[in-house]
């Protein structure tokens, strides 16, 4: 069986603090030759030795634009990991003139307790998930999005095998070209003429 990713992908990564995006970043990019990982945080602290938020977020953000095109244009499927916790800065990343490109976002589910542990076991403190919880909005729109459950080491196994599908596959619901198109106006119309004329 080929187990080799299809097509090219710009893969956003989001939740909180301790959710597993650098380790699920880290693993995607060691299996995968032609996987880049991009980390908004060491790029803040190379730029400026600062955490979130640095003190020029727009450049953070807009180097990061930058990097992700022309790691797409040489052929490179770009993992940007970062909080990214709103819609704004998810649609940011995912959006890029490089085609053609699979967009998938990357949600981090890990339940508030667990969260919680982990930032009190990393940081001695849990005010990450609190200042996080602030910003953090449910994705909306029309952004393709794979939940990747992380409670433990078998959660992640299982949600990672199931990526890894995903990314494999020639047919699935997050290439473009295999989502239903929209139905115009007119084929509307036609439609609903047929089913009225049906019943009557």
């Amino acid at each position: 069986m080929d187990d080799a990713v299809k097509g090219l992908w710009n893969i956003v990564l989001s939740g909180y603090p301790r959710s597993g995006k650098t380790t699920l970043a880290k693993k995607l990019v060691n299996e995968n030759p032609y996987f880049a990982r991009v980390g908004v945080d060491e790029l803040r602290d190379m730029l400026f030795g600062e955490v979130h938020p640095c003190r020029d977020e727009f450049l953070a953000y807009s180097l990061i634009g930058e990097i992700r095109d022309v790691l797409l244009k040489r052929g490179y499927s770009p993992v940007i990991d970062s909080t990214a916790p709103d819609n704004v800065t998810r649609e940011f990343l995912l959006a890029t003139k490089a085609k053609p490109v699979n967009r998938l976002l990357v949600i981090l589910d890990v339940d508030r307790q667990v969260l919680v542990a982990r930032n009190i076991e990393k940081f001695a403190d849990s005010s990450p998930v609190f200042a996080w919880e602030k910003r953090w909005q449910t994705p909306k729109g029309r952004i393709p999005i794979f939940k990747f459950r992380n409670n433990d080491s078998e959660d992640f196994s299982l949600y990672y095998a199931r990526l890894k599908e995903v990314l494999q596959s020639e047919i699935h619901p997050f290439k473009p070209e295999f989502r239903p198109p929209l139905l115009s106006i007119q084929e509307i119309r036609e439609t609903l003429r047929s089913l009225l004329k049906r019943r009557s």
